[in-house]
């Protein structure tokens, strides 16, 4: 049993990697250089993104009620979701120097790039900075408490976990207790992937 969900494993990894090949040559094709993180587009692409761009005054008198009058408490979700990234950053600045558990890489999860497309005006280039950097403090966080499970904890839960972090397959089989004991310290050090 174990083998085989090894290999489905291997087999599911195998193929995120060649989604990404694929989504990278795509982007390839797409975007002429990255300097500097920022992209340039070729004049081409740029004029015809231009066409398909919706002005700010347009956008916002067309936009439903509902969705202005609930803009405000999406809008404040900034304070949480930034309290948010500066503490899970301080804490594994602290804690996982103590613990030798090697840091997130935040620039690996801040991935801010949507404003500069064309096609988009002044407000929606903003909420897609502001998704992306939601999106990105979630991805960082859940690393960083995936390492700090890995360390404390890295056993499954007896109950199927939907979307499980990605130290979880590393994890010891719920009950297996000498397995536990046997192999935590080699488990808590492995953080290659």
């Amino acid at each position: 049993m174990k083998a085989k969900f090894e290999r489905t494993l291997e087999k599911i990894r195998r193929l995120e990697k060649e989604l990404e090949q694929e989504f990278s040559k795509k982007s390839r094709q797409i975007i002429e250089n990255f300097k500097k993180r920022k992209i340039r587009f070729e004049k081409s692409i740029h004029d015809q993104q231009k066409k398909f761009k919706t002005g700010l005054l347009k956008y916002i008198f067309g936009a439903k009620l509902r969705h202005i009058l609930i803009s405000p408490i999406i809008y404040f979700m900034i304070i949480p979701i930034t309290l948010m990234d500066l503490t899970i950053f301080l804490y594994q600045h602290i804690c996982f120097r103590v613990y030798k558990i090697p840091r997130v890489k935040r620039n690996e999860y801040f991935v801010i790039d949507r404003q500069h497309l064309s096609y988009l005006n002044l407000l929606e280039k903003f909420n897609c900075v502001y998704c992306g950097y939601g999106n990105a403090v979630a991805a960082y966080t859940k690393e960083t408490i995936a390492r700090t499970e890995q360390y404390w904890c890295p056993i499954k839960h007896a109950s199927h976990v939907k979307d499980p972090h990605s130290r979880y397959y590393k994890f010891f089989e719920y009950g297996d207790a000498e397995k536990y004991r046997s192999n935590l310290k080699k488990v808590i050090r492995d953080y290659d992937d």
